[in-house]
């Protein structure tokens, strides 16, 4: 069966080919990549406001800009909204207009970060230009939610109509966040259960080693993450920890049965057209309203399982969605940490050896307590700064395994030196953000863009 959704207009009758598509990403690991995405904020330097999406210093005129490194528009009703390339991915927006990479797939984290780089070479460049600046954070520290422009994409108006019925603070999550995040692969059923196991077991131990997002509107927020709580707070039906992957029977078409029955935001013909509430199960028997009797395409369902939102996702990979956005290096250090642990087999039964315990109530208690008390937590007496030395020696193990060397004869361990530095000192960087808030920052939240924009 193709599954290339743009060239495969049948319909789908039955929900087998639904468990066939996600079935369909299983890969030899020679073919394993990394794929890397990383969202940041962008700003006026004069005031650290927002950018609007038009205008002379504009988002749109920064993706217009950006095209002179090879990048193409991709447009709606006439605006560009995104931007891709054949061989290096995709720069898109997220609704406030954050800048995303959704980098290309990439074999080592040495390529990963060189992109990283020439990401931050090309984004420079345009910023300098602009007279604009970029800040990679959790939560963007200063603005309001009125203050953010939103960008104009049709699925967004669907969602941010829909966000505030179901959830306090999803419109936050879509507008003022920022995440980093690494796409990986797996070669069979079975090992994309043991690897999203692990991977979801561990995602609350990730969101402590990046927390990043301690402000709101110039001053604490009283989290760590709070990036973090405003998932907890955005839609419990598509977010979270989903419990049932644990199950002895967990399978492609287990993950299949969850995502049928997450309700539906959009579908998209021409234009994007709201359906939101409905399921995609119904949408398979031909009951969606308005759509009555018309059975959805492979690409409709690609959207759907782009809008559900755990901390591990399964697509025709595993997206690790647990880490606040930060500086370049822990850019790096996060598909530097997933690849240790996942990408080598030794690895990933030494991490699954520590969490094969945990009970589902355990793990959503650290889920919810992780971006108040970062490090400090603690799950079956155990503390997360001593689970995250284990996790990063594992990490290191699996990386020195692979044995990725550059040309100075580095392996990819070297990308995981700001996590030895934040285990170190026992203090997330939103810590360490805090600390200077109340010391030498004096209160002063603009501090934050004139010391860590990029």
């Amino acid at each position: 069966m193709n599954f290339t959704s743009e060239r495969d207009p049948e319909p789908v009758t039955n929900k087998n080919m639904l468990v066939e598509y996600l079935a369909s990403g299983c890969k030899t690991p020679e073919k394993w990549r990394i794929g890397t995405e990383h969202e940041k904020f962008l700003y006026l330097l004069e005031d650290n406001s927002p950018l609007k999406y038009s205008g002379a210093r504009g988002i749109e005129e920064f993706l217009k800009k950006l095209q002179r490194f090879g990048w193409k528009p991709v447009r709606e009703e006439g605006n560009i909204i995104a931007l891709y390339s054949d061989d290096k991915g995709a720069v898109t927006l997220e609704p406030g207009g954050q800048l995303e990479l959704s980098g290309a797939q990439l074999q080592t984290i040495h390529e990963t970060c060189a992109e990283v780089h020439e990401h931050r070479f090309q984004i420079g460049q345009v910023a300098k230009e602009l007279d604009i600046g970029i800040l990679g954070i959790g939560m963007v520290p200063n603005w309001k939610r009125d203050d953010v422009n939103w960008v104009p994409k049709d699925r967004y108006k669907i969602m941010r109509s829909y966000m505030p019925k179901v959830g306090k603070l999803g419109l936050d999550m879509m507008t003022r966040t920022c995440t980093v995040q690494v796409n990986l692969d797996y070669k069979s059923e079975i090992d994309m259960v043991n690897k999203l196991r692990v991977s979801t077991a561990f995602q609350p131990i990730a969101t402590a080693l990046w927390a990043n997002s301690p402000f709101t509107e110039n001053k604490p927020n009283g989290a760590l993450s709070q990036r973090a709580i405003c998932w907890q707070n955005t839609d419990s039906n598509r977010t979270g920890m989903i419990p049932f992957i644990f199950n002895d029977n967990m399978s492609f078409e287990k993950y299949v049965d969850y995502a049928l029955d997450v309700p539906m935001y959009f579908i998209k013909r021409e234009k994007y057209i709201d359906v939101s509430g409905q399921s995609f199960r119904s949408f398979l028997r031909g009951e969606i309203t308005g759509f009555e009797g018309q059975l959805p395409l492979l690409s409709d369902w690609e959207d759907h399982l782009s809008t559900i939102f755990p901390e591990v996702r399964l697509k025709r990979f595993l997206e690790m969605r647990g880490a606040d956005s930060g500086s370049w290096s822990s850019l790096c250090a996060l598909p530097a940490f997933w690849t240790g642990i996942l990408y080598d087999q030794s690895s990933l039964d030494a991490a699954w050896d520590i969490s094969k315990r945990w009970g589902n109530s355990e793990r959503q208690k650290l889920y919810y307590s992780v971006p108040l008390e970062g490090l400090n937590a603690k799950i079956n007496g155990l503390k997360v700064v001593d689970i995250a030395k284990e996790l990063l020696n594992i990490s290191m193990s699996g990386l020195k395994s692979r044995s990725r060397l550059d040309h100075k004869n580095n392996d990819e361990t070297i990308f995981l030196q700001p996590l030895i530095e934040t285990l170190e000192t026992g203090k997330t960087h939103a810590e360490k953000l805090l600390d200077k808030f109340e010391s030498t920052w004096n209160g002063n939240i603009d501090c934050i863009f004139k010391e860590y924009g990029y």
